[in-house]
């Protein structure tokens, strides 16, 4: 009896651990409750059309713990082809605010394409802020990610309190 207890617990307890490891990748992508990155908007339109344009739960894929929704089948296929050329800068957080050890939602319409690559701000008025050093801002937000990327903002703000 207490031996089928004894596995009962250490299989109940590994399914959680398991969970909990699930869940703490997902916090590297700003995706809703519903694991939808980029508010449905369609990450290949950025590059192909020049504009952000509103994808369809028709034409899905997942990567990275995230759903990403698209316009068109051809655009799904281009991202499940390179989905890390397609996926936006820093799990879809704001660029600008990755600088300051922060991870804040975006709006998919502030955006900028930078030698290839998408980075997302929070709304028009932080992207301005971004634009006037975006090579500057990218160099100090690369460093930044590497230390916050796995990290909740809860978690964010207990190791950068001051």
């Amino acid at each position: 009896m207490r031996l089928s207890s004894f596995i009962k617990t250490t299989f109940a307890t590994s399914a959680l651990l398991v969970s909990s490891m699930s869940f703490a990748a997902n916090i590297e992508v700003n995706a809703n409750e519903n694991d939808l990155a980029l508010k449905g908007y369609d990450t290949v339109s950025y590059f192909t059309k020049g504009a952000p344009t509103k994808g369809s739960d028709k034409y899905t894929a997942a990567y990275n713990g995230a759903i990403y929704q698209f316009s068109s089948a051809a655009n799904r296929d281009l991202f499940k082809s390179e989905p890390s050329k397609y996926a936006p800068q820093y799990g879809g957080f704001c660029a600008f605010g990755v600088t300051m050890n922060r991870k804040f939602d975006t709006d998919p319409t502030a955006w900028h394409i930078r030698n290839g690559k998408l980075y997302l701000n929070l709304n028009k008025d932080v992207q301005k802020k971004w634009s006037t050093d975006i090579p500057g801002y990218i160099e100090t937000a690369q460093v930044k990610w590497v230390d916050i990327k796995g990290l909740t903002e809860a978690q964010i703000e207990k190791v950068y309190e001051q």
